[in-house]
């Protein structure tokens, strides 16, 4: 039934369609009769046989030119100097699809600043992220509805989302006035939404993706309610990521409640067939190492032949991790999981102007010092870059970091392949 709408008034195809059938059936026709009487044929009935021929293909060709220019009409933008930019975003396009399987762990606005980078490079990018915030609109959501915090997990969505840009906008919003709405931000009650509406957080999130149209997918790390469990250099214990960061002293360990939580199906599928896995950047104990806790995802970091790199933050946390370096961030790493968790550490090296440090000093923040020849004795590389990114306050650059990792993810493979 489909094929009769090309017959439907207004569609501009009819009179060329039976334009290039009447070619057609010339052609045939002429042919068969050429055959027939090919044996005492005279010279001008060649010539007129030849000529019906021409007149036929004339048909054919002039019918599918019009077919063709009709279509363009159609999908071309009305600005034709966008045609070169759409033809480009294409290619573009099929390149990524053909880009290589890149897995990043973490949470927060770290990582979500790095798959903005990542996502110009590859569509084929897995976000294991966190879901152990207990603060803020994330916090109230899990309390109230009894579900997995969203706010990390948004961040990712519209960081990696390819919709209008009024959509993440949107997805960003926070309200700012309401005794109900005020502090939530319009994705999370989106997604916690969905989730009701679903039944399933996880169906939830993948149909967030696409209302985002993201490159690549995000994942939970885990669909279970899980803690973190915080033990301080004094010996205090504390429960909870908020309760944790409310504390403002050096941390020893972190641990996750239940110890034996489950990790999705999706992140371990992801992690089997990843050629480059990325930890952080983002906060060292409630980003980057919850996830890294539960013991399925750990042992296939640790297992994992490809390319792993620890993107170590550009400043130190209040009450955290102060005073730790580059290496302290890594050992913390390497003490909650295993040696074989991280292949090499990324760094920044690029300049930071005084006044800047000064505004994050008066914050009891600092930045973390590069103690470069200490991770090399652990027995890792330092992959150093300029990969800040300043305005009004430190990040790092989304493209600068990106473009980092996969030149040395590049050259890893070549070294391996030789």
């Amino acid at each position: 039934m489909k094929f009769f709408k090309w017959f439907y008034p207004g569609m501009g195809v009819k009179r060329w369609i039976l334009l290039c059938s009447a070619g057609i059936a010339i052609i045939v026709i002429e042919a068969l009769f050429s055959i027939r009487l090919f044996s005492n044929v005279s010279i001008f009935l060649a010539s007129f046989a030849t000529a019906v021929l021409i007149f036929g293909i004339f048909l054919i060709i002039t019918s599918v030119k019009n077919i063709l220019r009709t279509f363009v009409r159609v999908l071309m933008p009305k600005d034709e100097s966008e045609l070169v930019n759409i033809v480009y975003r294409k290619r573009m396009e099929r390149s990524r699809e053909r880009g290589p399987h890149v897995v990043v762990i973490g949470g927060g606005t770290g990582l979500s600043v790095l798959l903005q980078g990542l996502k110009k490079h590859t569509n084929n990018i897995t976000a294991i992220v966190t879901v152990t915030d207990t603060g803020g609109s994330s916090g109230r959501l899990r309390d109230e509805f009894d579900m997995l915090p969203p706010g990390d997990i948004r961040n990712c969505l519209v960081a990696l989302a390819d919709a209008e840009p009024l959509m993440g906008k949107l997805f960003q919003y926070r309200f700012e006035n309401g005794s109900g709405l005020k502090g939530h931000n319009f994705g999370n009650l989106f997604i916690a939404a969905l989730s009701k509406i679903t039944g399933d957080f996880d169906r939830a999130i993948k149909e967030s993706s696409k209302v985002l149209a993201i490159r690549g997918r995000v994942v939970p790390s885990t669909l279970e309610k899980v803690s973190l469990v915080g033990e301080f250099e004094d010996g205090k214990v504390v429960e909870g990521e908020t309760n944790i960061t409310a504390v403002k002293k050096r941390l020893k360990t972190i641990a996750i409640k239940p110890e034996n939580c489950r990790a999705t199906k999706e992140s371990l599928e992801a992690l089997e067939h990843a050629d480059l896995i990325i930890l952080g950047p983002g906060s060292l104990y409630t980003s980057v190492l919850p996830n890294l806790l539960i013991r399925e995802i750990a042992d296939k970091v640790a297992a994992s032949h490809a390319y792993k790199a620890y993107v170590s933050n550009i400043m130190t946390q209040p009450g955290e991790t102060d005073d730790l370096t580059t290496s302290g961030h890594l050992h913390a790493i390497l003490a909650h999981t295993s040696q074989n968790i991280v292949d090499e550490c990324v760094v920044n090296d690029g300049v930071i102007p005084e006044e800047i440090i000064n505004k994050y000093k008066e914050q009891h923040s600092d930045v973390v010092v590069l103690d470069i020849d200490v991770i090399k004795q652990q027995g890792h590389n330092v992959i150093e870059g300029d990969i800040v990114k300043v305005d009004d306050m430190v990040r790092h650059d989304p493209e600068k970091l990106a473009k980092v990792i996969f030149d040395r993810f590049l050259e890893w493979g070549m070294k391996d392949e030789s």
